[in-house]
């Protein structure tokens, strides 16, 4: 059932690879929710994922760029605020990558130059993102930016290696990006902190589904599913959250406030 929360609004968004992507869902949805968007991601992305089959889906322009390179990201809000007929109102950063993890580094043989690739890609392009548009001042006022974060941020979580730091790095930048463009424009920054999810990124992660299966057990609610969270970045686009802002918001069926489940108990006595 569709709301009409994002009427009017103008979005871009970043990361929708195939339909297990969030940022994928997440377009459906503000499609459906009146919004009007562009689609972007970097060229071999492009050329691995279903993108244009989403953007005929809703009727949706794509803008190919590289969000860690300064001159794509000036393209892209050039381009998208002339398609768009307007400024942006809604931005959804969907990016991460660890040439670490794809490569299966161990996180005490990591190879450093990735792990600088890692910390570009996954959390300063979230920096560049916003440097962008606040210089080319091409988000609204009460514009909403958000990009999508996982607890392994604040806890160890071992397979997931340097892509942790990158995740601390991006809730770092949304407090502090989040307090600069508050001031300035009224603009809103957060980060969603999301269960572990089936995307085509995250099943890339080494154990993923053990700690999936664990991470359903200890929540009490179980793991929240990617069109939930699509849905919860609706609500943050929209003017419902007008003043929420430089929070890292979980998403994640209870699991983050967990010391151990039932489930978990019984599971080990077995």
């Amino acid at each position: 059932m569709a709301y009409n929360l994002l009427k009017g609004k103008k979005g871009i968004i970043f990361g929708a690879l195939d339909e297990k992507s969030i940022a994928w869902k997440v377009a459906k949805i503000a499609k459906e929710e009146g919004a009007e968007f562009v689609l972007t991601n970097a060229p071999l992305a492009m050329r691995m994922g279903e993108i244009k089959k989403l953007a005929e889906e809703c009727n949706a322009e794509i803008i190919p760029a590289d969000a860690t390179s300064l001159e794509d990201l000036e393209n892209l809000f050039t381009q998208a605020q002339e398609i768009l007929g307007g400024k942006i109102d809604f931005v959804l950063h969907s990016i991460g990558m660890s040439p670490n993890i794809r490569k299966g580094k161990s996180y005490g043989d990591l190879n450093y130059d990735w792990f600088l690739k890692t910390l570009d890609i996954s959390a300063l392009s979230f920096h560049k993102v916003m440097q962008v548009a606040e210089k080319l001042d091409a988000l609204n006022e009460w514009g909403s930016v958000v990009a999508l974060s996982y607890i392994a941020a604040q806890r160890v979580f071992p397979d997931y290696t340097d892509m942790s730091q990158a995740k601390a790095v991006l809730e770092s930048i949304a407090r502090n990006y989040g307090y600069r463009y508050g001031k300035a424009k009224n603009v809103r920054v957060n980060t969603i902190s999301q269960s572990p999810t089936k995307t085509t990124a995250g099943t890339g992660v080494g154990g993923f589904d053990v700690f999936y299966d664990y991470a359903d057990k200890m929540s009490p609610l179980g793991n929240a599913s990617a069109e939930d969270c699509a849905n919860y970045c609706i609500t943050l686009f929209s003017d419902l959250t007008k003043m929420v802002t430089m929070q890292n918001l979980m998403h994640d069926g209870g699991f983050s406030n967990m010391g151990i489940s039932e489930d978990i108990i019984n599971m080990i006595q077995k």
